[in-house]
């Protein structure tokens, strides 16, 4: 058998095989028997009928002065059975053939040699009939073998698959969290038991002859390519989380050494510290705020307040809070009415403030930003477009990856901690929403929301 066919090959096909054989085997064992047990009743019959004139008389066909051809008891059953039998010689006399099967079988005769007075005497049974009524018995047998046999292998085949159906569920389970050897399991066992925190690269062997199992390691792999995924992206948040809060506790503790040398007797210095410090202070805040978003949002403690949300009130309020606050720039909106979605008012305003502000920050002085809010067909989309600097097209795929900065130059002369557009993307994915980023270096930026208008009453 070749490689192929080994790996192939499954638990369900195996124990399918192992039950048909056994059934199989078993029936053919019962069918032995039966052959077994009808012969020695068809000739114990014969062997009465032909040898008691007073219960059957036999038809006595020929005679013979020379010992005939045939079969004699061995010495140790002849000194079991009636004397008048001991040296009786058995044979069977065939039927002249007539082209029908039946009529062959009915015309067989089962003949016993007779010895006495020097002469045997044939004495000829038709064994035929018997014969052929065991065999239409037999037939009769083997068709009720059969349906019993088809409909014991469906059962059994049922029942194989239902007992095996916990492998199928903890395959879509591992999955949901996201197959040679002929002992995967233990395989299984020991390489799960290997795995750590530190070990996360290490994948399991999905060379086995069970295709069942092949499945189940192969989603193992992947859920485990996932939390190896997840693990690193913890730990790289940290790492940068931990490197965000540096720079403020730096310039806070440097402004606080200041205060302490010269800041006491100096106005200048004292007051250029507190200034410095209040603006660190509330930079951090930002920041332990947006990672406490986050946090809750990775945790779904977050509890939405759903409720019918004017989409083009809040895009057009979002507007004019941006005019109040920005001099530097223009904006127009363009909004159709009663273009109503169901969510949470404050998150999904959070979310389109997230891009305006995107746009004014990245966006010269002088320049525009349109907001748009418009149905098409069930289908609410609201598009966010400036003139700005752009995003270079290989940083496109990272921008909502938290803390990606396309440029950390300029991010830093704009402020933000670049957690802003994961946190927007929260938001839409949790109103079922799509985020489509078009853009752009040194052409401008276009950002596309996606979501769900609230369905119309039907109409009575």
């Amino acid at each position: 058998m070749s490689e192929s066919r080994k790996t192939d090959s499954s638990i369900v096909f195996k124990l399918n095989m192992w039950f048909l054989s056994h059934v199989f085997f078993k029936i053919l064992i019962f069918n032995a028997v039966i052959i077994i047990l009808a012969a020695f009743v068809l000739f114990s019959n014969a062997e009465k009928m032909a040898t008691s004139p007073g219960i059957y008389v036999s038809r006595l066909s020929e005679t013979s002065y020379v010992k005939p051809f045939g079969a004699e008891f061995p010495q140790w059953i002849k000194g079991v059975i009636p004397p008048q039998t001991r040296d009786n010689i058995r044979t069977f006399k065939p039927a002249a053939p007539t082209g029908s099967f039946w009529m062959n079988v009915r015309n067989f005769e089962y003949r016993i040699w007779v010895p006495g007075d020097g002469i045997y005497v044939a004495r000829d049974y038709p064994i035929g009939y018997d014969i052929i009524l065991f065999i239409r018995l037999f037939i009769a047998l083997l068709v009720f073998e059969l349906f019993s046999f088809v409909s014991t292998v469906i059962k059994g085949n049922k029942a194989v698959r239902k007992a095996l159906r916990p492998i199928a569920q903890l395959t879509e389970t591992a999955r949901s969290f996201s197959a040679g050897q002929d002992i995967p399991v233990n395989d299984l066992k020991g390489t799960i038991a290997k795995i750590n925190a530190a070990g996360l690269d290490t994948r399991i062997n999905p060379e086995t002859t069970q295709s069942e199992l092949k499945e189940l390691v192969r989603a193992v792999n992947g859920m485990l390519d996932r939390i190896n995924a997840s693990y690193r992206s913890q730990i790289r948040f940290v790492s940068d989380a931990s490197h965000e809060l540096r720079t403020p506790i730096a310039v806070i503790q440097g402004y606080a050494n200041l205060l302490d040398r010269w800041g006491k007797n100096d106005q200048k210095a004292l007051q250029e510290s507190i200034e410095a410090i209040k603006a660190e202070a509330e930079n951090m805040k930002e920041l332990v705020e947006q990672l406490l978003f986050l946090a809750r949002g990775d945790n779904n403690s977050m509890q939405l307040s759903m409720e019918d949300i004017h989409l083009s009130h809040l895009a057009e309020e979002v507007v004019r809070e941006a005019e109040m606050i920005d001099k530097g720039h223009t904006f127009s909106s363009h909004t159709d009415e009663d273009l109503v979605i169901v969510g949470d008012a404050q998150l999904i305003k959070q979310a389109i403030r997230i891009f305006v502000d995107n746009s004014i920050k990245y966006t010269p002085a002088g320049e525009h930003i349109r907001v748009s809010a418009v149905r098409e067909g069930k289908a609410a989309r609201l598009v966010v477009q400036d003139n700005g600097i752009g995003i270079p097209s290989e940083d496109l795929p990272y921008v909502f990856d938290r803390f990606f900065r396309s440029d950390d130059s300029r991010a830093r002369k704009t402020g933000g901690t670049g957690l802003g557009l994961a946190i927007a993307k929260w938001i839409i994915e949790r109103h079922h929403g799509a985020i489509e980023i078009l853009s752009r270096k040194d052409f401008g930026t276009r950002v596309t929301i996606t979501l769900r208008c609230k369905p119309e009453p039907q109409s009575q």
